[in-house]
């Protein structure tokens, strides 16, 4: 089964391999500092998704280099770009300014040829979103929302702390203003079945969004999921099973919107299920074998 992935969207767009160089800004979300919640969402780690970027204390442009760096045994042209990938924690819930500074920083540098932002729709207030309209007069910009379900239910359940109508707005915004939107969904989530996922989808398809990325759920050490899993109430799918749904989902997608990523995998040092996302060269292997992208 072929769908367009990240690596041909972006060769379409940039006419070369494209990769990601993580980049953390010292930020914090709005269910973690009490603003709206504490604790954050249930399978998020201390690090906010963050482990395997630099420190925040460093410069946006020593952080790219020190990616670039990690990165290049994996290079094997120098035909390359890199897109800074502002990826831990709730990167526009901060000063407008700071937040300016650091995109203008990422566009100065010379290897980056676009700028991707993780957030939540619920941190897009005017100001921030002038910024965003300003940086991608620029260069191209990827605002990457944090939807993980449809469900309002299941929301409340992994503490995400915001409804999912403001996730419709949070698109609308950022559409008027030229922004290429990514959804982020999680599947198997607590207490949700195929049908759930497949409504997660649909609204994601139907409002727009130019991009998705599925993640399998995945348990780490130290966080309230790690609980319910320990406790045996929660149901995490094989390899085969997982990549099942994926297919089917992906299905359900309408032609033009670029599937970033259909799996993830978490630190392995605080992993605990489901563990063949561990195995990180075998599921590469596999995803080949089946999809072709």
């Amino acid at each position: 089964m072929l769908y367009k992935g990240a690596n041909s969207y972006f060769r379409e767009v940039f006419g070369k391999k494209v990769y990601k160089a993580s980049v953390s800004l010292p930020v914090t979300c709005p269910n973690r500092d009490g603003s709206k919640g504490t604790g954050g969402c249930i399978f998020c780690s201390a690090g906010g998704s963050g482990e395997f970027a630099s420190s925040s204390s460093q410069s946006v442009s020593d952080q790219i280099d020190e990616a670039i760096m990690r990165l290049s045994s994996k290079i094997k042209t120098e035909d390359t770009g890199y897109i800074a990938y502002f990826q831990s924690f709730t990167n526009t819930y901060t000063d407008p300014l700071i937040l300016k500074n650091a995109l203008d920083e990422a566009a100065r540098h010379p290897a980056v040829v676009g700028i991707s932002i993780g957030t939540r729709p619920d941190c897009l207030p005017e100001d921030i979103l002038d910024i965003l309209k300003e940086t991608a007069a620029r260069i191209p910009l990827y605002v990457e929302l944090g939807l993980q379900t449809e469900s309002d239910a299941t929301a409340l359940l992994i503490n995400r702390c915001y409804e999912t109508k403001e996730f419709l707005e949070a698109v609308r915004k950022l559409k008027a203003i030229g922004i290429n939107v990514i959804a982020h969904l999680i599947l198997y989530l607590p207490g949700e079945d195929k049908e759930q996922m497949k409504r997660s989808v649909k609204l994601v398809a139907d409002c727009a969004c130019d991009g998705i990325k599925f993640t399998c759920l995945y348990v780490l050490e130290g966080t309230p999921l790690a609980d319910i899993w320990r406790k045996g109430e929660l149901y995490l799918p094989g390899m085969e099973e997982y990549f099942d749904t994926v297919e089917e989902l992906i299905g359900e997608l309408p032609e033009g919107i670029t599937v970033h990523r259909i799996t993830g995998d978490g630190p392995k040092k605080l992993l605990l299920a489901p563990m063949w996302t561990a195995n990180k060269r075998q599921v590469i292997n596999y995803i080949n074998r089946r999809f072709g992208s």
